[in-house]
């Protein structure tokens, strides 16, 4: 939301979208091939977990998290079975112990971003995915996350990326922390931001962020400041459907 980028295509949303996720990258996720495969042989009638064969489950026994049963994570979820089969299968992969701490995922995030610093950024993303602000991602946390950014509504989305926005979650954003976002989202590009870096653009960015925002001018942007001026721009609107049916 940050500056309104330019409007991207699906295709190249999804890829990019996919590839920033961590656990969720293209070398976790299998073939459609594979999946296939692999969701055909599923033991679904096992205990309710998204194991899908014996290793599976023997690889469940020795993780420090258990995901909760498929049934519940349905229910908590827009994700269908067999989606969330796939997702967990790619999240066992980079996360084998059932859980991704911050460290481990600023250093997924990094490799996207090699031409900067992510660090700071993922502090923040990993911040709104941990909701019980246990220290810790769990597959619960991560798709519970992502239904609401994939298939929520357009309210849905736009309260995450507020809470996003909400670093200290107070229930206002102010403008110390909107700067602190935008300087991690420059820090993050690096060398190759467009136009080229200027020391002033984070704060040129704030300022038109409040302009549009702040509808009082009491110097904080509210839930119902940010939702308001969100869905009266189309070039956000526009965004935020480009996520539909990204997987």
């Amino acid at each position: 939301l940050p500056g309104n980028p330019p409007v991207q295509t699906k295709k190249a949303l999804k890829q990019r979208f996919l590839k920033l996720l961590p656990c969720c990258r293209p070398k976790s996720i299998p073939s459609l091939s594979e999946s296939k495969a692999a969701l055909a042989s599923a033991t679904l009638s096992s205990p309710g977990f998204l194991a899908d064969s014996v290793e599976d489950e023997f690889e469940l026994s020795t993780v420090c998290h258990r995901p909760e049963g498929l049934e519940q994570l349905q229910e908590q979820t827009k994700f269908t079975r067999k989606e969330l089969q796939v997702l967990y299968r790619g999240f066992k992969n980079e996360c084998p112990s059932g859980i991704v701490n911050e460290e481990n995922f600023k250093q997924i995030y990094s490799q996207f971003f090699p031409q900067g610093d992510s660090s700071t950024y993922a502090t923040f993303l990993f911040n709104a995915f941990d909701t019980d602000h246990d220290g810790s991602v769990s597959f619960e946390d991560f798709v519970s996350g992502l239904s609401t950014i994939l298939r929520g509504t357009i309210d849905d989305r736009l309260n995450w990326a507020f809470n996003l926005y909400d670093l200290n979650k107070d229930g206002c954003i102010t403008k110390e922390e909107m700067l602190d976002i935008m300087k991690s989202i420059y820090d993050m590009m690096g060398k190759y931001t467009y136009p080229a870096m200027r020391e002033e653009a984070p704060r040129e960015h704030v300022e038109n962020f409040f302009q549009k925002m702040d509808r009082n001018k009491d110097g904080v942007v509210t839930i119902e400041e940010f939702l308001e001026s969100c869905q009266k721009d189309e070039n956000i609107m526009r965004s935020m459907q480009l996520f539909d049916s990204v997987i």
